[in-house]
């Protein structure tokens, strides 16, 4: 893996994700997250002869890790649509999909993307930058509600209404176009010993309205439940609680509410089988070595 790629993103549990597809002969797989090419990579160098691999990404600078491999396709596009561009490449099911859905470190170092508030830049956060609104847009337009809403569901904080507050008061005076304005209004709602979390919270709450994360990751999950091949594999890392239920519900009912339906004999109805009942986590020397890891939880399932 050449030093580009790993400074990119350094892949979070790798051997265990994809160990969890159970890799066969002739099979179609799936990486929805290309970021670095870490873990496509590694699903590559397991590829036996007549496997393929389709790897996604919406962000242009992945495209400067695209790996030169017969057996692998990039499809430039957000995972959402997974289902449109399958039929495209004419694949009717597949045998395994990875997810890893962290930022990719890459998006947090570069201080041009506005992903963190490290460094000073742009209010933007937008992981496809040739679509959709900023996080400028977001903060200089929501209503106080809209924007209180956001902070309580994707970044579970408690103040999110003091935040909002806050946010349109410091707006009615100059927009917040840079971080350092957002950080001037919210950093005084957080005592020292906390502020780093709290306002890695904001941020990711800002972050996920931005990309639509949340109802891209369930598009996504509900695509691939069709798509998936009985005993074909889903391997999914996530970061935070919010897509963790996510990802638990479907996998332990098909659904991403987590509506358990049961047939007629009361058993469930679900169309996996988990493969860990018990949620992976990375061992403390990753965590050491990679400490962007420490959230991660690893869950996989089997197409019944």
């Amino acid at each position: 893996m050449n030093s580009d790629s790993l400074t990119y993103h350094v892949p979070v549990l790798l051997n265990e994700s994809v160990d969890g597809l159970n890799i066969k002969a002739g099979g179609v797989y799936v990486d929805v997250t290309f970021g670095g090419g870490g873990h496509s990579k590694e699903i590559l160098s397991r590829l036996p002869e007549g496997a393929r691999l389709f790897s996604f990404d919406q962000d242009a600078d992945a495209e400067r890790n695209i790996i030169a491999d017969d057996k692998f396709t990039f499809v430039r596009s957000n995972f959402r649509y997974i289902k449109n561009f399958m039929r495209y490449h004419e694949v009717d099911g597949i045998d395994g999909v990875l997810a890893d859905l962290g930022v990719s470190s890459h998006h947090f170092d570069d201080s041009e993307r506005g992903f963190s508030f490290r460094f000073d830049g742009k209010l933007d956060m937008r992981m496809n930058q040739r679509a959709g609104k900023t996080a400028a847009d977001i903060v200089n337009t929501y209503e106080e509600e809209a924007l209180a809403d956001l902070f309580y569901l994707y970044g579970e904080l408690k103040n999110s209404r003091k935040i909002a507050s806050a946010i349109v008061k410091a707006r009615n005076t100059k927009a917040l176009r840079t971080i350092e304005d957002l950080l001037n209004v919210v950093k005084p709602m957080f005592g020292r010993e906390r502020e780093k979390k709290e306002l890695a919270k904001v941020f990711q709450a800002l972050r996920i309205e931005v990309n639509q994360e949340m109802d891209a990751l369930k598009e996504m999950l509900l695509a691939v439940t069709e798509l998936l091949k009985p005993g074909g594999r889903l391997s999914v890392i996530t970061y935070h609680s919010l897509e963790d239920r996510i990802v638990k519900n479907l996998m332990k009912t098909g659904n991403c509410e987590g509506k358990e339906e049961k047939d007629f004999f009361g058993r469930s109805s679900s169309p996996y089988r988990l493969i860990n009942n018990k949620v992976i986590v990375p061992d403390a020397d990753e965590q050491e070595r990679n400490p962007r890891s420490r959230s991660a939880k690893l869950r996989i399932a089997e197409k019944i």
